[in-house]
């Protein structure tokens, strides 16, 4: 296989860092043919949660945004139809891809994709430099960067594909191959019927509120919610 010119580049924002309890909270995505971007893909998503204050200060995205946003039921069929067959792109990419995947999943969707990481390009082709985050490597080669917004971070690992490209394909044509992107998601159903009544019932009788909404939990997120209630108030 050649250089890649056509694929998709994927960026996130999310609650969290751990796809198995955090949330996406904006998708963005680039999709670029023959070198040239010719669309794209960016949604804020309701994660059903109240968003801590530090992503609010990274990313600028208030709890207020979110509100009337979609939730990721409602988004993930036309990312996945976005995105294709394509290849994927991102600084990190594998991060981007477990939270889509584990959505995915959970939706009995399959999402299996190969994908390149300018992270991982950074690392290899650029010792030099101190640090290798997204913002550093663009700001190193003056590429425009939004910096903790999902479309503008995924413009971003796209320019930068390209650059490394440019600079460095010729003598480390095997470093810009695509590689199978692997995350194991288990699927998790929605909060039941019963889960529902008793954490209620927990709330209403010891008077708490929770920082996430209850319609949109999963069996395991309310489990989890029941068991720290119970741990810390009782039955």
């Amino acid at each position: 296989m050649g250089m890649v010119m056509d694929y998709t580049s994927l960026d996130l924002e999310t609650t969290g860092l751990n796809p198995k309890k955090d949330k996406i909270i904006e998708i963005g995505a680039v999709k670029v043919r023959g070198g040239k971007t010719v669309d794209e893909f960016q949604s804020l998503v309701n994660p059903g949660r109240v968003l801590e204050e530090k992503i609010c200060k990274l990313t600028g995205i208030s709890n207020e945004m979110l509100l009337k946003a979609p939730e990721i039921g409602e988004v993930i069929d036309r990312l996945l139809e976005f995105t294709g067959e394509d290849i994927l792109i991102g600084h990190r990419i594998l991060f981007d891809y477990s939270f889509v995947k584990k959505a995915a999943v959970n939706r009995w969707l399959a999402f299996e994709k190969m994908g390149i990481d300018t992270l991982k390009l950074s690392r290899k082709l650029l010792p030099e430099l101190e640090s290798k985050s997204l913002e550093s490597v663009c700001g190193y080669y003056g590429i425009e960067h939004k910096a903790h917004r999902a479309l503008g971070d995924a413009r971003a690992s796209s320019d930068l594909y390209r650059e490394l490209a440019g600079r460095f394909y010729q003598e480390n044509e095997e470093e810009f191959q695509p590689r199978q992107l692997v995350y194991h998601a288990k699927r998790e159903g929605p909060i039941a019927k019963r889960q529902k009544e008793r954490l209620y019932k927990l709330l209403d009788k010891h008077k708490l509120t929770i920082a996430y909404s209850v319609d949109m939990l999963t069996k395991n997120e309310a489990d989890r919610i029941i068991d720290q209630i119970l741990a810390e108030y009782g039955r």
